[in-house]
């Protein structure tokens, strides 16, 4: 609670004079790196961690808690020398002044980080990272080689790995110094030494976890370019699977462990074998079934099979059939000669009787046409009468005296004159 009376200062309380001062301090500070000696190193049940960092003129209280602390691949000691990641911060409850911590690595580290980035960036910017140049790992190498040192753990792992998944896939073992000074250039000629060889189809590079300075060797620029160079497939497992090298990004495929290394370079024996079983009893049951359609068809056919004299009878039996049909498509000649005479009669009478007919008919038409011959006509006592003109002249009505007209008898004709018209019957 807080007074506030006119022209006098606020009073505040602890809690809200720590609050103000807390976020005072985080607003001030970002993310920054502190560097220091350990002292009054302790770890907590809960997995939190509590320490000093100290110079030679003054201290701060530090804290870092599991979430982060998890990730330490060291254990902080008294006495060590660090760098320490950090935010600025106030413990309220207590009014302490403090760091906490998201990251801790041995004192020069820096160096050694800044020397990574740069690298990085520059075989980036060559192309060695991308896709496009990984070479894909073979399904069934011949033989696989290790490059590793012969005392390493991580040797170990990958052996057992590889005689539980691939026992009859060889081994080649390319020793290599990994750790320290030159274990970079041994790796490179263990590298080149693998591919002049031609031993095996793949290439493991490993080697166990630990600092960044235990794992430098696998970020120097000759590891990476003897990768890069390589003809062989890559694989890299180096460290823990937080932990990252200039070699992992260059590699063909990057595994988080040297086992799991192992698992991705071999074909796994016994998921091939239980595959070969079920593609076995597919081809057996696919077999079984086709030798089962066959034997029906088999049954079938000899169902349909005959023997030599049932094919004779049979064959005697259709010939029969055919003389059989073959009589009853034969013509009956006399029949068919009785057929015709009768036909020629018919057709005789047939025609004597339209004939008959015929001549009747045509007797009658003549006899009809007779009559309308004006000849008989004529020889009945009749004439035709024409005017001056030749119109013949059925009328007397409009002829006048003197006018002259040509007479036609059935025999013969005559010229004459009108005296005197008779006008016509009424």
């Amino acid at each position: 609670m807080n007074t506030e009376l006119p022209g006098v200062a606020p009073v505040l309380t602890v809690s809200e004079l720590n609050r103000r001062v807390r976020a005072l301090l985080e607003n001030q500070f970002e993310m920054l790196w502190v560097s220091g000696e350990l002292s009054n190193v302790k770890r907590a049940a809960s997995g939190h961690w509590y320490f000093c960092l100290k110079d030679p003129t003054a201290q701060i209280e530090c804290a870092m808690f599991r979430a982060r602390a998890q990730f330490l691949d060291f254990r902080p000691e008294d006495g060590l020398r660090v760098e320490v990641r950090a935010r600025v911060t106030l413990y309220e409850p207590r009014g302490n002044y403090q760091l906490v911590v998201e990251e801790i690595r041995k004192a020069g580290l820096g160096a050694l980080y800044e020397a990574f980035e740069k690298l990085k960036a520059k075989l980036e910017a060559e192309g060695l990272f991308e896709a496009a140049r990984k070479k894909p790992l073979p399904a069934f190498p011949r033989a696989i080689g290790i490059v590793t040192s012969p005392a390493a753990a991580a040797l170990r792992d990958v052996l057992t790995t590889l005689a539980r998944r691939a026992p009859m896939v060889p081994v080649v073992l390319y020793p290599a110094q990994v750790q320290g000074e030159g274990a970079g250039a041994q790796v490179a000629r263990a590298i080149a030494a693998a591919n002049a060889r031609g031993e095996c189809d793949v290439l493991i590079v490993c080697r166990g976890g630990g600092s960044l300075e235990d794992l430098w060797a696998f970020n120097e620029e000759v590891v990476a370019r003897a990768i890069a160079a390589s003809r062989l497939p890559v694989v890299s497992g180096v460290g823990h699977e937080t932990d990252f090298s200039i070699a992992d990004f260059v590699a063909d495929l990057r595994a988080a462990t040297p086992t799991a290394a192992a698992v991705a370079a071999s074909p796994d024996r016994a998921a091939l074998a239980e595959r070969l079983a079920a593609h076995r009893r597919r081809l057996a049951r696919d077999l079984r079934r086709i030798l089962e359609t066959a034997a029906q068809r088999l049954d079938a056919a000899g169902r349909r099979l005959l023997t030599p004299a049932q094919r004779i009878d049979r064959d005697r039996e259709r010939l029969a059939q055919q003389a059989r049909r073959l009589r009853r498509a034969l013509p009956d000649i006399a029949g068919e000669r009785r057929d015709i005479a009768r036909a020629a009669r018919r057709l005789a009478a047939a025609a004597a009787r339209i004939a008959a007919d015929r001549t009747r008919h045509l007797a009658a038409l003549r006899a009809s046409v007779g009559h309308l011959d004006p000849t008989q006509v004529l020889a009945r006592g009749y004439s035709i009468v024409r005017d001056a003109q030749g119109h013949v002249r059925r009328s007397s009505a409009g002829l006048a005296a003197g006018d002259r007209l040509d007479i036609t008898f059935s025999e013969g004709g005559a010229e004459a004159e009108v005296r005197s018209p008779r006008p016509p019957r009424k």
